[in-house]
């Protein structure tokens, strides 16, 4: 089976106490639709109690293709993205 290419969007949202929150969007590289993209930032958003920050083009940039790394097959499958937490997202 061939391994799946995804894309990932680098992204960084300013949060509500003004620090910079660095996350990526994981998701398959054959979306291009960048309004699903931003969705699904926004909903990983409202999970950590940010929802309503601005995550637009600004924020949210794709940064590179890679291949999926088997143990997050699972995840995109199920949510058809996920998140790699980098800085502040705690």
């Amino acid at each position: 089976m061939k391994a799946m290419n995804v894309a990932v969007w680098d992204t960084y949202v300013t949060k509500k106490d003004g620090s910079i929150m660095h996350f990526d969007i994981i998701a398959p590289e054959t979306l291009k639709d960048t309004n699903i993209i931003y969705s699904y930032g926004k909903e990983y958003l409202a999970t950590k109690g940010q929802n309503g920050q601005a995550l637009t083009s600004k924020e949210c940039r794709f940064c590179h293709i890679e291949t999926l790394q088997p143990e997050r097959e699972a995840e995109m499958k199920t949510k058809g993205y996920f998140i790699i937490e980098m800085e502040n997202c705690q």
